[in-house]
């Protein structure tokens, strides 16, 4: 198991979503192990109200996911409910619009994010995955997408993140054959950022967020904006939404305390102002 934060855990969606914070690193866990942390609709719900508590919460300044236990991160959709939530083009559609609000929360999070990943993380699992700003894998971890082998589309914003990741031509041979590819496969192709032995990944996970935690909070959300910019199309880039970050940056306490504690010598203490 991963020695995620015990403290002041907060249960979504019956206890199958716990989000908790430490050291200002909001932690949200898939907490559905029996199942390898297979994703209910109810899960999609329940991961939405614990990215917007997180986002909410001004002590948070960057956000792990994690799945509970040692087989998975999330293995897919939980392929349970299918009879009855997604049988047909039109209950598939009702599914998606449920979920879709979760998934667009995620997309555009205004705090950095980061999939901590051990086991399995296949189908919506690489969905969420994929849409974190960064990944760090277990040396066991396996990837696929197994919606060929399932009769199923895989929808457009899962798939422009994963040709965005690894390039049209893996995208199409993970996608044609529903393969599963290893960490070190994963790494190489660009699907996720470190590969680290299993006994070391939470430790490392948590080292980089308090690295994160303890950057200028205004600095992380202006390098987060323009990268989001610049993977825009050009057309329709927002220079304004960059301006106005790098300005707001410029002009806060957090650069002047950066200043100081730089020639003073000492750890600075940003306030995100």
């Amino acid at each position: 198991m991963l020695d995620t934060p015990n403290n002041a855990k907060t249960s979504h969606a019956d206890g199958k979503i716990l989000q908790a914070v430490s050291d200002g690193v909001g932690v949200i866990t898939f907490n559905n192990p029996d199942k390898r942390n297979a994703m209910s609709l109810e899960m999609w719900e329940g991961l939405g109200e614990a990215l917007t508590a997180l986002r909410d919460n001004p002590d948070v300044r960057v956000v792990i996911l994690v799945g509970a236990g040692d087989k998975a991160f999330v293995s897919g959709a939980d392929i349970s409910q299918f009879e009855k939530t997604r049988h047909n083009a039109a209950a598939s559609e009702e599914y998606s619009k449920r979920s879709e609000a979760q998934r667009a929360l995620l997309a555009s999070y205004p705090k950095p994010t980061i999939a901590c990943i051990r086991g399995f993380c296949l189908g919506g699992g690489m969905q969420v995955a994929m849409l974190t700003d960064m990944r760090l894998a277990s040396d066991n971890s396996q990837f696929g997408i197994p919606a060929a082998k399932l009769g199923i589309a895989y929808g457009y914003d899962g798939l422009k993140h994963l040709v965005s990741l690894v390039g049209p031509s893996w995208a199409r041979l993970m996608m044609y054959t529903g393969m599963r590819i290893d960490a070190a496969e994963a790494l190489r192709i660009g699907l996720v950022d470190r590969m680290l032995p299993d006994v070391e990944l939470w430790d490392a996970t948590m080292e980089i967020a308090r690295t994160i935690s303890g950057n200028a909070p205004l600095a992380i959300k202006a390098a987060k904006i323009t990268i989001a910019e610049v993977l825009n199309d050009e057309s329709k880039r927002d220079m304004d939404a960059i301006k106005k970050i790098g300005m707001a940056c410029m002009d806060s306490d957090d650069f002047r305390e950066g200043r100081t504690a730089f020639m003073e010598k000492r750890k600075p203490q940003f306030k995100g102002k």
